[in-house]
Formats: C-alpha cells, sequence, structure tokens
C-alpha cells in the first residue's frame, strides 16, 4: 500500500461529506481506517529545544511502558482496524526493548503500513536490518538542523555523527530491502535558511520522502519564538529550489507553498479526529475505553460512534471546524 499516494487522493477529494461517509462504510463492515499511533514507552534519550521534554515538570508526568501481555492485548484490540501503524508519535520508541516485536504484530494482524517515528540516535545497521526483516514499512526521521552545530544546538545530546551513520545504512540497506524514509524538518527563523544546504549534508538516495514544517507551540519549550513572519518573503524561492531538487531525485515533498497558506482551510483534515487514534500505557483511544475487557467493536457500540460518523456526512464545514488547527500541506508526488 502507497500511503502517500492515499493522502494524496484524500485532498483530492473535497467533499467532507463522501470522505465520512466512506469512514462510515468502512465502519461498519469492519474494515481499517484508523491511523493508530502507539508510543510504547514515555521516554526520550535527547532534549530537542522545540520539544515539550525539555519542560521538567512535563517530563515527570511521562511515565511508563508496555509490557508483552499487554502489547499483544493493544494489538487484539485494534491493529484488525489499523491502515497504518505509527509507532512513535511524541517518545523515542527505540528505548524500547521489545521493538521489534511491536513490528512483528503489526505484521501479524496484517496492518498494511508500518512506520516508525524517531530521533535516529539509537539507529544501527543491526537495529534498522532487524526491523525491515520483521516487516517496517518507513523510518520516519525528526530533524532540527542541517549543519551539527545547528544539529546538536536545537537536538541537545544528539549526535550528528550518529544521525548520518543511520542514513548511511539507510542508503546500503536499500539495494536489498523495500522501505521508505522520511525526513521531517521543523524549521524556525534561526534553522530555515541553511534548508539552502540540505542536498549537501544528506545524500538524496538515502532518503524518499522530506517534510517541511513551521514550529508549533507543543508545550513549554526550551525554545519558544514561534513569529516566523520575517520569513515569509524568502519562503517561496528557498522551497521552490528543494522542490526541483526532490522532483530531480524522485524524492516526495511535503511543504506548504507558502507561510501565508498554513492558516488556510484544510479540506483533508475534517475526518482527522476520526481515524487517528493515540496509545500509550497511560491511554487507549478514547477516554472510558476499557480495553483490557471489551473489544473495539463493543465500545464503539456503546458510545455511538457509528452514529456520529454517520451524521458527520450532514454537518457543515463550519460544524466540523474543530480541526482547523491541522497544518495545510502539499504533498507532491514525482
Amino acid at each position: 500500500m502507497d500511503i502517500y499516494k492515499l493522502l494524496q487522493l484524500n485532498r483530492k477529494i473535497k467533499s467532507h461529506r463522501i470522505k465520512f461517509l466512506g469512514l462510515y462504510l468502512l465502519h461498519k463492515f469492519n474494515k481499517r481506517y484508523l491511523a493508530v499511533n502507539l508510543d510504547p514507552v514515555m521516554a526520550c534519550n535527547l532534549r530537542c529545544k522545540m520539544c515539550y521534554f525539555t519542560d521538567e515538570d512535563y517530563v515527570k508526568t511521562l511515565k511508563g511502558q508496555f509490557n508483552d501481555e499487554d502489547l499483544n492485548l493493544v494489538a487484539k484490540t485494534i491493529f484488525k482496524r489499523a491502515l497504518k501503524l505509527q509507532i512513535g508519535c511524541g517518545t523515542e520508541p527505540t528505548l524500547y526493548k521489545n521493538l521489534v516485536n511491536v513490528v512483528e504484530l503489526g505484521k501479524k494482524y496484517n496492518v498494511p503500513y508500518i512506520s516508525i517515528t524517531t530521533n535516529a540516535n539509537l539507529l544501527t545497521e543491526e537495529k534498522i536490518e532487524a526491523l525491515l526483516k520483521a516487516g517496517l514499512n518507513e523510518f520516519t526521521i525528526s530533524l532540527h538542523g542541517v549543519t551539527k552545530e545547528s544539529y546538536e544546538g536545537f537536538m541537545k545530546k544528539a549526535s550528528y555523527e550518529k544521525f548520518h551513520n543511520a542514513f548511511n545504512a539507510f542508503k546500503k540497506l536499500k539495494e536489498n530491502y523495500d522501505f521508505k524514509v522520511r525526513i521531517n524538518y521543523t524549521f524556525n527563523k534561526d534553522n530555515f535558511y541553511e534548508l539552502s544546504e540540505f542536498f549537501n549534508h544528506f545524500d538524496a538516495k538515502s532518503f524518499d520522502i522530506l517534510q517541511i514544517r513551521p514550529i508549533q507551540k507543543i508545550g513549554n519549550t526550551e525554545y519558544n519564538d514561534f513569529d516566523i513572519s520575517s520569513l515569509v518573503a524568502d519562503y517561496p524561492n528557498l522551497i521552490q529550489s528543494i522542490r526541483e531538487t526532490c522532483v530531480s531525485n524522485n524524492i516526495i515533498l511535503m511543504a506548504p507553498n507558502s507561510i501565508s497558506t498554513l492558516n488556510s482551510e484544510n479540506q483533508s483534515s475534517f475526518i482527522f479526529n476520526y481515524t487517528f487514534c493515540y496509545i500509550s500505557p497511560g491511554k487507549f483511544w478514547k477516554e472510558g475505553f476499557n480495553w483490557r475487557e471489551e473489544s473495539f467493536n463493543q465500545y464503539s457500540k456503546k458510545i455511538g460512534w457509528s452514529k456520529s460518523l454517520f451524521s458527520n456526512i450532514f454537518k457543515s464545514k463550519t460544524e466540523l471546524n474543530s480541526l482547523s488547527n491541522r497544518l495545510n500541506y502539499e504533498i507532491e508526488l514525482n
């Protein structure tokens, strides 16, 4: 399954009514439609300045990890409804000792697409290959700086050399395995212009997707300058240069066309809250879901989930405007 073509199709379908009709039918016929985002362990090895892990008080609230028994139960309860399994959604999954087992469970329940979001500092060639053998489809890599100085400055406790070692391994293993590597670059006014040197530091053959996204307030972070208005004039030309290089190297680019479009209506986001399923040691999809004792279908029936999906077919965009905070990205398939 090509998840990026599916995302592009979602953007092309402008009618939210058609989308909710589709979700309703998928739900009624016990088909897959959920993006399951799983944090198996509530910890991180880095302290990135734009991340809430630099908030010591907040970090103290993040505790726990799944044991094998509960992890198997999680898989049994929800994986049959997962169109995609995203391992790592705010914490660092490579700290979880049984990470390969999570991927294997995804494959056991025939999840079509399995991805891991990581800072890559704990990845070695051997660990990468073990995950690929287990059935992983994609590595999504967080990046906050192009140069060594910027990278290690924004991603405290990180090693620029270890990061590049992982990308060297990606390039090598691509010769024998079919998988994707996606880079998520978060920019602010202090690391934006170095994007012009991006392909001088990163081999285009080592990754497949590049997402460029602006800084967002996600808590009491060490770096807290969220004003990117000074970049408005220069943004289009720099992004166009990156776009041209991506096209020539068959790399998918995910980036807003301009900073001014960030606050425009994102037609594809109306269904986000109805497909996004977050799971961690302290949370399972929606509050009140006793997942150790009731099935997904039982809980869905209890909360009238099918009725909610069906009623949204007839709601206006204004009524569904609660999802307006989703960023407006373009996906370019080359």
